[in-house]
């Protein structure tokens, strides 16, 4: 199938969520105040913002990533230590908790994990049983190794109970080349997916493919990792991608291509018959002959599958509906953009829409926050967020939507 392009967007997430140490979330909500009841006199005048709280990512880590679980229970993955040789950290938080459960390592092999560019660290799923399931690029300490020594594609889950994760496992066979990290997803049905960009034949970022590694034992065992999608989009070497599994069982693959080496757009694989085949469309276009070292989001929502992308210093969200590969229309964050990068995206159960994303962040260079919140309908609701200089080297954010309707950011 040829790829397409789609000439339009909107968007929806899934209740994705990062806490603070030693505070619940509803106390925190109560207590930051940031952007409560803002007013926005512009685009969209006398509409109410929901609430949004901020928060440090816990025990001084970095790169949160987090999911909020049916019963309410928020899950959270942190980075700690050297960024070309650390660690993954595991907490959660069971609703009206003062704080964080102890934190568990996540990792078997200690220094496993590598955070440097902030496009391959560690990357976070919920699966049936309520297991978590956890996937990074290899540091060049990690082990076990890919084949031939190269770097691995590595991946754990956590029992039962979630309080103790199983030894690491390398599950990439043949399809060598890691760079940009990797994703991990997985649904109620018992699938988990592990998904890297590569090229084992070492010719150019042009020619390499998404690879899936799938599983359809719960992460008990995965098969032979098979390329996603056979037309020849190329992958932009040093960046992020996403892999995703809705609730009907989808599974979307977002990533930034290299097309004859210039083209890098940003490319949407989705799959209706869970992960055995998938189409695929062009969402936004970028012409450039360099790797901007981006990454991107995925999520589901208020019956709406979300994504998020950077493309020239602006950031961009959409939404389309579930199993469909057309997103609705595309809504760029308000304002001239300018150094803004590494996007997030999440939806309250009102259908408003928060996006966030970092600015002025870089290689070895922290930078600010910021976020606007929008309506249902795309329009902006209150003023633009800004809070400088939190984000830290190699760091990202992560968003949650709260059940009272208002919204945290965690950095």
């Amino acid at each position: 199938m040829k790829l397409t392009i789609a000439s339009t967007l909107l968007l929806a997430v899934p209740a994705l969520a990062l806490a603070a140490p030693a505070v619940s979330l509803a106390a925190a909500a109560q207590t930051s105040g940031v952007n409560a009841g803002a007013k926005n006199t512009a685009a969209n005048a006398g509409a109410s913002a929901p609430q949004v709280s901020l928060m440090p990512t816990p025990d001084g880590g970095i790169q949160p990533q987090a999911l909020m679980d049916a019963k309410g229970v928020l899950h959270l993955i942190y980075f700690k230590g050297s960024p070309d040789a650390g660690d993954v950290y595991y907490v959660r938080m069971r609703p009206g908790a003062a704080g964080f459960s102890t934190p568990v390592r996540v990792n078997s092999f200690a220094g496993s994990v590598i955070a440097v560019g902030s496009v391959r660290g560690a990357q976070m799923a919920l699966g049936a049983d309520g297991r978590v399931h956890v996937a990074w690029l290899g540091s060049a300490k990690a082990q076990p190794r890919g084949p031939g020594n190269s770097t691995p594609m590595l991946y754990t889950r956590s029992n039962r109970a979630g309080t103790a994760f199983e030894p690491q496992r390398n599950v990439m066979q043949f399809a060598t080349g890691l760079d940009g990290g990797g994703s991990v997803a997985a649904d109620r049905f018992g699938d988990v997916y592990v998904a890297w960009h590569a090229n084992p034949k070492s010719d150019g970022e042009a020619h390499r493919q998404v690879w899936i590694a799938r599983s359809t034992d719960n992460g008990k065992t995965f098969a032979r990792e098979k390329a996603a999608f056979r037309d020849p989009t190329g992958a932009c070497g040093c960046c992020g991608m996403r892999i995703f599994a809705g609730r009907n069982g989808s599974v979307y693959v977002l990533y930034r291509a290299a097309t004859e080496g210039i083209h890098r757009d940003m490319t949407l694989l989705v799959s209706t018959n869970r992960g055995k085949t998938f189409a695929g469309k062009i969402v936004n276009h970028w012409q450039l002959n360099a790797c901007p070292m981006s990454t991107d989001f995925v999520s589901e929502a208020a019956g709406r599958v979300l994504l998020a992308w950077e493309k020239a210093e602006q950031v961009y969200y959409a939404a389309l509906q579930p199993g469909a590969g057309t997103p609705e229309r595309v809504i760029a964050a308000p304002g001239q953009g300018q150094d803004r990068k590494h996007p997030v995206v999440v939806a309250n159960k009102n259908g408003d829409v928060l996006l966030a994303w970092t600015v002025g962040t870089a290689w070895q260079r922290g930078g600010g926050l910021a976020w606007q919140v929008f309506n249902a309908a795309g329009q902006p609701l209150g003023a633009q967020g800004f809070k400088p200089g939190v984000v830290p080297i190699w760091g990202l954010v992560a968003a949650v939507a709260r059940r009272d309707g208002g919204f945290t950011l965690i950095y």
